[in-house]
């Protein structure tokens, strides 16, 4: 049912024309219209009504048909109720927004506390006609802070004749107060088919000669709003002069060809960087926008992974094309989920860039580039199954120790002499005879993933007195790091060349050295040092060095912080600088400059530069050949 009649002069636009006059046209809202039902029936009818949604979802629409049901009167029924069909007294003035008893306030244009002390003023006194006095507040969230407070009251207890209904597009920027003294209904998005349908319906109403396709194309661009979707059919009924086809459709909103969009899509997903830019400039030279293709393919993308999981949604989608339902259903079953899942965040982070680029076409061929060449590459399991079954170099055995390990030798028992152990390592057992050696297997057991000492135990194949009669092994000792270690400066650089600032700053500040030996480092610590510092340097020297490092602290003082020794340092520079006759001199020629920098310089003589007291930064410049100067 609409509010449109016949008789009605002039034309109107199709939003307005097909407006739901009762529940039963309002479509999309079932859980709502369930609600008030029992409510009326039960009478248990509430103070006020909060209704949220997007745009054109039927907010004001709704608004306006609660209070049509508050105050129905006909000549059988005088009471509120949900059953509209037979128009009432007060119904035409009420839907048409006339109505004594019905004020309407828009609250974006009427935001003051003045406006909301106008209501508050007239909800005492009794309704003129009608059974309720029925305020509606559109856009209730643009009020001001004052208003909401003045309107708090009034709102709890109304007298029993005045009732409230709010609609708001943002229900965040409502006070909690105000929406917990209103019953809230979440007035949701319609649904693609079921906005078809009714798309459908007023096309052959109004007689107009429209294919699915436009009308899928119509109500997808309406992002589930009924309004904005009439509003484009409305104006692709006028662009294709009575008759709608799916190519005008497209033409008026910009749209790509989808069977296209399914093409570019396939180019990128194998790779084909050529086939894929001709495909995106055919599109654009059609009148797409290069947004509109991106998001076309996110669109997409999202399909495709959505039928790899939920087969059946492509055939209870109606807007999807055949071509999209077949052809996405075959991506599906390809394409792995980490491939799409790449694609859809690179696109996501690819639109917002074309948005905001100077040139949207280059910055999508961009896009697109990247696209189709990350296609290509291996996911990281991939990756990791390709290295895991790779074959063996000729250089490396099945049998060989993993890396950063002494090899054993077996050269005993043919009587050739055995290779020395590399630098600080021990031979883990003393010679046997060969008489007495058993055959035996050698297995290097690592206590460090990356690299270390390496302690050697004996498997015999024959066991037997001569294997029990070897000597115990000797403990490992820490071997000798494959990145050279000597001071705090080298711990520091390690944490800078390894791209971890806070650690450098920590080991500059907190940490004072006592000793240090390969693997091995002993430091105290200053009171601000974090609690955790010692295990986190412990892993990172042992990530940072392929060796097992034993970080203790000490209870001796050490030496000084790395911070401390940069700071006698400067001061040391900025007292030979203060001593210097010719940066007292350019001190004294400019009135309030100061030395803020002092730097040696390997080139030349001492540079100064000062200023006057509005230039706050001089820089000193010492000379290594001066004797004068300190480093």
């Amino acid at each position: 049912m609409s509010d449109a009649s016949p008789k009605d002069a002039g034309y109107r636009v199709l939003a307005r024309k097909y407006r739901p006059a009762d529940f039963t046209a309002l479509i999309g809202q079932e859980p709502m219209v369930r609600t008030l039902t029992n409510a009326f029936a039960a009478d248990r009818i509430a103070q006020a009504w909060m209704l949220t949604g997007v745009r054109g979802v039927g907010k004001t629409t709704t608004a306006r048909i609660l209070a049509r049901a508050l105050n129905y009167q006909s000549d059988t029924i005088d009471k509120p109720t949900i059953d509209l069909t037979v128009p009432g007294i007060h119904c035409q003035p009420i839907m048409e927004g006339r109505h004594v008893d019905v004020v309407e306030m828009d609250a974006a244009s009427h935001t003051g506390i003045d406006d909301i002390k106008q209501i508050i003023d007239s909800v005492r006194y009794a309704p003129v006609s009608a059974r309720y006095k029925v305020y509606i507040i559109d856009e209730i969230h643009m009020l001001s802070e004052k208003a909401f407070n003045a309107l708090l009251k009034t709102l709890e207890e109304p007298p029993p004749h005045a009732k409230f209904i709010f609609a708001t597009t943002e229900i965040r920027k409502v006070p909690i107060t105000v929406l917990s003294r209103c019953q809230r209904f979440d007035l949701r998005r319609i649904e693609i088919a079921e906005l078809t349908a009714h798309l459908r319906s007023i096309a052959d109403t109004e007689e107009v000669a429209v294919d699915d396709t436009s009308l899928a194309m119509i109500a997808r661009a309406g992002e589930g709003s009924v309004r904005d979707a009439l509003s484009i059919l409305d104006q692709a009924i006028a662009h294709g002069n009575g008759t709608v086809d799916a190519s005008a459709v497209r033409d008026m909103l910009g749209l790509a060809d989808r069977t296209r969009v399914v093409d570019l899509f396939e180019h990128l997903m194998a790779g084909r960087v050529t086939e894929a830019l001709d495909g995106f400039s055919s599109l654009y030279q059609a009148g797409a926008d290069p947004v509109v293709v991106l998001n076309d393919l996110a669109s997409f993308t999202h399909l495709v992974t959505r039928l790899r999981y939920v087969p059946g949604a492509a055939a209870a989608d109606p807007s999807l094309s055949p071509d999209e339902r077949e052809r996405g259903i075959a991506f599906a079953e390809k394409l792995p989920v980490t491939v799409l899942a790449r694609a859809w965040q690179m696109l996501l982070k690819g639109i917002g860039e074309c948005e905001s680029a100077a040139r949207p076409f280059a910055a999508a061929e961009m896009l697109l580039i990247r696209l189709a060449h990350a296609s290509t590459l291996p996911t990281l399991d991939e990756a990791l199954k390709k290295l895991d079954s790779a074959p063996a170099g000729p250089a490396q055995s099945a049998n060989a120790p993993p890396p950063g390990t002494q090899a054993p030798s077996h050269s005993a028992s043919s009587g050739s002499s055995e290779t020395p152990p590399a630098m600080g390592q021990r031979q883990p057992l003393d010679p046997v005879p060969p008489a007495a050696q058993p055959a035996t297997t050698m297995t290097a057991v690592q206590p460090h993933p990356g690299g270390g000492a390496s302690a050697m135990r004996l498997v015999s194949e024959n066991p037997g007195p001569a294997l029990a009669a070897q000597p115990p092994m000797a403990a490992p000792e820490p071997a000798q790091p494959s990145v050279p270690v000597a001071g705090l400066q080298d711990l520091a650089d390690l944490a800078d060349r390894h791209r971890d600032p806070l650690m450098k700053v920590i080991i500059r500040k907190c940490v004072r050295l006592v000793s240090i030996e390969p693997g091995r480092l002993s430091v105290n610590l200053t009171e601000d040092a974090p609690p955790t510092l010692l295990g986190d340097l412990s892993r990172k020297l042992g990530d940072w060095t392929g060796t097992r490092w034993i970080v203790s602290v000490s209870r001796e003082p050490g030496g000084r912080t790395l911070e401390e020794v940069d700071g006698e340092k400067r001061d040391a520079l900025f007292a030979d600088a203060a001593r210097d006759p010719d940066v007292s001199a350019i001190l004294g020629a400019f009135p309030g400059a100061r030395v803020v920098d002092v730097r040696v310089n390997d080139a030349g003589p001492l540079d100064v530069i000062a200023g006057d007291t509005d230039m706050d930064v001089s820089d000193v410049v010492a000379d290594p050949d001066d004797p004068t100067d300190t480093d």
